[in-house]
């Protein structure tokens, strides 16, 4: 049973007082403003009043739901209001200034030079508002030659090494089933914010812009490979970074996953299988020697572990203090006890959609659910009044489909 929470408005977090007007599209963006909003920022989505974001339109068939289930939205949309504007409308654009000019931050994902042509360039944007951090999101960054490139993350996941370093068994790169360039991309951009602020809050200095490409947080975490291919003027021997290490099928059908990656961690697995005599082998005694022999190790667990259900590889494993842990899916994950008592998911109570809860876990100052995703421009009335635009200006911008509200 996944713990329920109810959406509550008047919950307060760290960040609250801070405002955040949110100009991205799809995950990055989406990511990087959950977080602050998570932690009590007041994150104003601004979408395009026809189609909205279009994260929106991400949607997996639901026998419930006609025209599919929005379940990147309802995640990545929680605790953040939405304004829907038409930003080619003159007037909505002189809305949207005046927006910037109450915020704290700042944050854009259009190609670079489309804030400049929209007459938002971050100069303009700091003379009406001089601590206003603004945040550049890009695939490529907004300098050197690919810059004006599309830079989806697939095509970063690929250009940084990672599809490299995860080839199939038969040789062909392999990408990631998720949007990782984006997910790494939005954590970075948070802290990124958190660091600018911090800058004009504590020390009174000026607000900033941050180019944040989807190229360098994923660079950030591929690991020291570079660094070794230019020491040694080679690249990396193996994929692996140690051995014992892997994924093993069970008798039953599931999966375990195994590390020893220290020293005494594949003493432990030797002898968790009855391989006692290895520990002394030189063959065995580090991890560059196994790594070196590494195909006989595989084949011996994978034999040991082969001949186990699940259940009992774990139990032995883990009753010799050997780093193994289950490999589940989506379903088997909300199953497992462990994600349960934490409430590592949360159900929404009332529309029942099962997300991950806020994270990190502060003690003093925790985050949480505050609002439900909103409807595209159900926030667009309410935002508008509290820039002082009279009920008459809202109605003549939504006449003109120049501003959706609700």
């Amino acid at each position: 049973m996944l713990p329920r929470v109810r959406p509550d408005a008047a919950r307060q977090g760290p960040l609250a007082g801070i405002r955040v007007v949110d100009l991205s599209r799809l995950v990055a963006g989406n990511m990087l403003s959950l977080q602050l909003a998570d932690f009590g920022a007041d994150v104003i989505k601004v979408e395009a009043a026809g189609s909205g974001d279009t994260l929106r339109a991400w949607r997996e068939a639901h026998a419930d739901h006609p025209g599919g289930f929005d379940g990147w939205w309802r995640v990545y949309g929680r605790n953040k209001r939405s304004l829907a504007i038409d930003l080619r409308d003159e007037d909505a654009r002189h809305w949207l200034l005046r927006l910037a000019g109450t915020a704290q931050v700042l944050v854009e994902s259009f190609r670079p030079g489309t804030l400049e042509a929209m007459g938002l360039a971050p100069g303009a944007l700091h003379a009406a508002n001089r601590g206003l951090v603004i945040v550049r999101l890009s695939g490529w960054g907004q300098t050197g030659p690919y810059r004006d490139l599309p830079g989806f993350g697939s095509l970063i996941e690929g250009f940084c090494g990672f599809a490299d370093k995860h080839r199939q068994p038969d040789g062909t790169p392999g990408l990631p089933n998720m949007a990782l360039a984006d997910m790494v991309t939005g954590l970075t951009g948070a802290f990124g914010v958190m660091a600018a602020l911090r800058e004009v809050e504590v020390r009174g200095g000026r607000g900033q812009v941050i180019d944040l490409s989807l190229l360098e947080p994923m660079v950030a975490i591929m690991g020291p490979d570079v660094t070794n291919a230019a020491a040694t003027g080679r690249p990396p021997e193996t994929l692996k970074i140690a051995s014992p290490r892997g994924a093993y099928r069970c008798a039953d059908g599931g999966w375990v996953s195994l590390s020893g990656s220290t020293d005494s961690m594949a003493r432990r697995v030797f002898e968790a299988i009855g391989r006692p005599e290895l520990c002394e082998d030189p063959r065995f005694a580090t991890n560059a020697a196994r790594l070196a022999h590494d195909a006989e190790i595989e084949a011996m667990l994978a034999g040991f572990i082969g001949a186990m259900d699940r259940e009992a590889a774990l139990a032995l494993f883990r009753a010799r203090g050997v780093t193994v842990g289950p490999i589940h899916d989506a379903a088997s994950l909300l199953r497992d006890p462990h994600v349960a008592a934490r409430g590592v998911y949360v159900e929404e109570e009332g529309a029942g959609t099962v997300m991950h809860a806020v994270t990190p876990r502060l003690s003093g100052t925790p985050g949480g659910l505050r609002r439900t995703a909103p409807r595209c421009g159900e926030h667009s009335a309410e935002i508008l009044a509290e820039l002082g635009a009279r009920p008459e200006e809202v109605a003549a911008l939504a006449a003109k489909r120049a501003v959706r509200c609700g």
